[in-house]
C-alpha cells in the first residue's frame, strides 16, 4: 500500500494568523478549467465556478482574506491569509504566522471546504459524477517575509505567461474540453 508523504510544517498551527500560498491541482492535473491562449487564462464553465467559489470564500469566513490567485488549466495558485475577525493585510499577517490539521478554521478546513463546495457545484452543472475534481491534498508554502510575499505574488500574476514552461503545464493544444 502506498504512503502518501505529509508535506504539513511539524508542530506548526495552521490555525493561527498567517500567509500561505497554496496550489490546488485538479484529478491527475487534467485541463479541467480551461485553456492558456497566448498567454491569457481563458476560464470555461468549471473554471468560472472554481472563480466564483474561491471569490466567494473571504466573504463566508470572517478569518479569511484572499490577496492574489490565478486560476491556470489544471491548478489554481492563491495566496490566503488567517486572520483574527479585524482587518489586516497580507504583510502584517506575516509577522503573526504560527499543527491545526483540518480543525475548524485551518488552512486544511478551508481548503477541504473550498474543493468540496466546487464539486458540488460542477456536479449541479451536469458534468458525470464519476469524474473527479480535485487531487487529493494541496500544497501550501507558509509565507514569512515581505520579499517571499512579493516573489509569490509576481509568479502568480505571471503564472499566464509562462504557461509552457510551467511545473504544471499539460499540453492540450490550447483547447477548451468540450464537454464543459
Amino acid at each position: 500500500m502506498h504512503s502518501r508523504r505529509n508535506l504539513r510544517l511539524k508542530g506548526y498551527d495552521y490555525r493561527q494568523n498567517g500567509a500561505y500560498f497554496v496550489t490546488i491541482c485538479t484529478y491527475q492535473r487534467s485541463c479541467l478549467l480551461g485553456a492558456v491562449k497566448n498567454g491569457v487564462m481563458i476560464l470555461n464553465a468549471w473554471g468560472r465556478i472554481v472563480q466564483d467559489e474561491w471569490r466567494r470564500t473571504e466573504r463566508v469566513r470572517s478569518n479569511v482574506q484572499l490577496d492574489d490567485f490565478v486560476i491556470m488549466p489544471n491548478h489554481l495558485h492563491c495566496i490566503l491569509l488567517i486572520v483574527d475577525d479585524a482587518p489586516t493585510s497580507a504583510t502584517s499577517a506575516l509577522s503573526n504566522a504560527r499543527a491545526g490539521g483540518n480543525a475548524p478554521g485551518s488552512l486544511g478546513q478551508i481548503i477541504g471546504h473550498f474543493k468540496s463546495i466546487v464539486t458540488k457545484r460542477v456536479r449541479k452543472s451536469g458534468a458525470s459524477t464519476s469524474i473527479p475534481v480535485w487531487q487529493r491534498n494541496y500544497y501550501e508554502h507558509v509565507i514569512r517575509t515581505e520579499s517571499d510575499l512579493q516573489r509569490i505574488r509576481e509568479y502568480i500574476i505571471a503564472n499566464p505567461a509562462r504557461w509552457d514552461d510551467d511545473d504544471y503545464f499539460v499540453d492540450n493544444g490550447g483547447l477548451m474540453p468540450s464537454s464543459l
